[in-house]
């Protein structure tokens, strides 16, 4: 494959094709975090509101399910950086490998929020009309579930996204698409990958783990 070849024409070298990229991802980023640190914003201040309503409503979250997604997604983050790792060294093998261990991963996260999500609608935790709480102050434990549906389905979301890429990227890579030069796909995929699950890190101590030890 010549140099030509993936060098978009308004680039003078791949040093700042792949500059541009990375720009572009980060400004990207810049305003997903923005987008976010408003709900973590919200979720803050009403936390520090009503701590009793939201401390005994994370009470009905499962910590084991929201560990267990954690350290998947952590195993996902690594795979993408190996997958970056192997677009670098023009592994194309190694590259399709690692984006599909990542897509795997990914799925298995969202099987198990699913299974969350399902407990909720069972013990009719969804917020509106079906709602019920038995612990105190019922309505600001449905803004508590209002904030965890809305922050974790955003994320969920941004998960969905993130896999319909990666399923594109994985097509491209086992074509050969990608090679030392110019693996910028990859690398952006990953930047983008990684901050998806470190929104997770920050919601899985926010939604889960805060303020249950006032009720012990």
């Amino acid at each position: 494959m010549s140099e030509n070849s993936t060098l978009a024409h308004h680039f003078d070298s791949y040093a700042q094709q792949k500059e541009s990229a990375s720009l572009g991802m980060w400004v990207f980023i810049s305003q997903e975090i923005m987008f976010f640190g408003g709900l973590f914003l919200a979720y803050t201040i009403y936390r520090w509101r009503f701590p009793e309503a939201f401390a005994y409503s994370s009470n009905e979250l499962d910590i084991g399910l929201g560990l267990f997604n954690t350290i998947v997604l952590i195993g996902s983050s690594l795979t993408m950086a190996l997958a970056v790792r192997n677009a670098a060294l023009g592994e194309k093998n190694g590259t399709v490998r690692n984006l599909i261990l990542t897509m795997l991963l990914g799925s298995v996260f969202l099987v198990v929020k699913g299974f969350e999500y399902a407990h909720k609608w069972q013990h009719h935790l969804i917020p509106g009309p079906n709602f019920q709480f038995s612990g105190p102050d019922p309505v600001h434990a449905q803004l508590f579930f209002v904030l965890y549906f809305s922050m974790t389905g955003l994320h969920a979301l941004h998960m969905i996204v993130g896999l319909g890429i990666l399923a594109w990227l994985t097509a491209q890579a086992a074509k050969g698409r990608f090679t030392p030069e110019n693996h910028n796909y990859v690398e952006g995929v990953g930047l983008y990958w990684h901050f998806v699950d470190i929104i997770w890190i920050f919601l899985f101590p926010l939604l889960y783990l805060f303020g249950r030890h006032h009720l012990t």
